[in-house]
């Protein structure tokens, strides 16, 4: 007979408590299949519940189907085994065995996240606890499908005094994460487009073209400096460019490119996206010059996000339209609603407007300059010194480093995978790896754990032989 010790004084309904009991039976094997359970009266009475009680259970556990009924023969326990998912286990690179929640890397150069210790909690929540106390009604509002006016002329008067762009704040959309935008671009540009992504590039961008169907080319770098009408002949129409801080290279497109560039878009109705995701974090000198604010054409789509400057989690895009665009997408796609809470938008205009924001990125500068100033003297004090090169280091949040090696790239990056580091080669954000330059690694340094790195890069530095 079933046994089991049902608590009639909580918040839970004892015919719930039963069922979660009889699954856990089947599922651990206790019970097994086609074993006959006790008839409802019997059960009942063995329990101290009512037969309904057990009725309802029994219907719920046959409709989700752990046990299955016979007429005037009773209850059976279903077979379940072969619908039983078998996971596979996560594999530990290193052999050893550790705990479920443990890390799988000690040291992780790729990991690109921002630390959670960095976001401003106190003055967010009070922030948040304002707008609660404030004008309830207008969170409930419905917004504008291009974002709160309030949060689009904040977005405008930072973009002005940190960017030098001007812009008026009826031409920015504002949608959660870049991801979304790029969608709305498509639509908006039209499917029949050639788009064109950099080479190498960051990844997430040529997936996006590729999930929703739409032709596009790896254009490689070194084109971008050729003139306007050998760029033409790739037959690319709108190009995807981090001119301020390419990603993964860590190069600034200079002057010259960027004309190039914007000759190339002013002719055949081509346009450039313009993805400025982390030009707050220029560690050395001044901003880089937009290339939105350098268009006398109106073919550059500027693009940035909130991701890298408060935290990965927090998902809130926006992106700034050519006047002729944005009359574009007034009459096509006004019908889309805004995919970011008002309750988020009108705490992030709290954030900007305030002056919140600026004090974040000036002390969140001195923090990413601090630490990126003590990850490169760990590793020149490591035995993987001798062995290195670093470069572009003195914008962004990542840089490259360059080694002395005589394996291959995927060797390395194994070797370190086995022994608890995680290391990307730079070979891996070219559309042909083969082809890619040789021994270079991208290594992102907003997230790492520091307290590790001298005896990972001591590791490294064996690994290497």
């Amino acid at each position: 007979m079933l046994t089991y010790n049902l608590k009639p004084h909580t918040d839970t309904p004892l015919y719930e408590q039963l069922i979660r009991n009889i699954k856990e039976d089947i599922s651990s094997g206790a019970l097994r299949s086609g074993e006959r359970l006790p008839s409802k009266r019997s059960l009942a009475d063995n329990l101290g519940i009512s037969t309904i009680t057990v009725e309802n259970a029994y219907q719920q556990l046959n409709a989700e189907g752990y046990i299955t009924s016979a007429p005037r023969r009773g209850y059976f326990v279903a077979d379940i085994q072969s619908f039983r998912p078998v996971l596979p286990e996560k594999p530990v690179p290193s052999g050893r065995t550790e705990p479920a929640d443990a890390p799988l890397y000690t040291v992780d150069f790729s990991a690109a996240g921002t630390a959670r210790e960095n976001f401003p909690f106190t003055v967010w929540a009070r922030l948040s606890r304002a707008e609660l106390s404030g004008e309830p009604s207008r969170l409930v509002s419905t917004s504008p499908g291009i974002g709160i006016p309030e949060l689009r002329s904040a977005i405008a008067a930072h973009l002005q005094s940190f960017r030098g762009i001007h812009c008026a704040p009826e031409n920015i959309v504002v949608g959660a994460g870049t991801e979304y935008l790029y969608g709305l671009l498509i639509q908006l540009l039209g499917f029949h487009r050639i788009y064109g992504v950099e080479d190498p590039g960051y990844r997430k961008v040529s997936r996006v073209y590729q999930s929703y169907g739409v032709p596009f080319r790896f254009l490689p770098l070194e084109l971008l400096g050729t003139d306007p009408e050998t760029l033409a002949e790739t037959g690319i129409e709108v190009l995807h460019t981090s001119p301020s801080h390419h990603f993964p290279t860590g190069r600034v497109m200079p002057i010259r490119e960027r004309n190039l560039l914007l000759q190339w878009a002013a002719g055949n109705d081509r346009y450039i996206i313009e993805d400025d995701y982390d030009s707050e974090f220029r560690m050395v000198g001044q901003p880089i010059p937009s290339l939105f604010e350098s268009d006398p054409f109106g073919r550059v789509i500027y693009m940035n996000t909130f991701t890298k400057t408060l935290a990965s989690t927090v998902r809130i895009s926006y992106m700034v339209l050519p006047e002729e665009l944005m009359q574009r997408f007034q009459e096509q796609l006004s019908f889309y609603s805004c995919t970011v809470s008002n309750f988020e938008q009108y705490t992030l205009t709290r954030f900007l407007s305030d002056g919140y924001f600026e004090r974040h990125l000036n002390r969140m500068r001195n923090y990413y300059r601090a630490k990126r100033d003590r990850i490169l003297r760990s590793l020149e004090e490591s035995a993987l010194s001798e062995h290195m090169r670093i470069r572009r280091e003195d914008s962004g949040l990542h840089f490259l480093m360059e080694l002395d090696m005589k394996i291959s790239d995927d060797q390395f990056r194994d070797r370190c995978a086995a022994n608890r580091i995680r290391i990307t080669p730079l070979s891996q954000y070219y559309h042909d790896p083969a082809s890619a330059p040789q021994h270079i690694f991208v290594i992102s340094y907003s997230s790492l754990n520091e307290e590790d790195l001298p005896e990972a890069a001591d590791c490294m530095a064996e690994l290497l032989r």
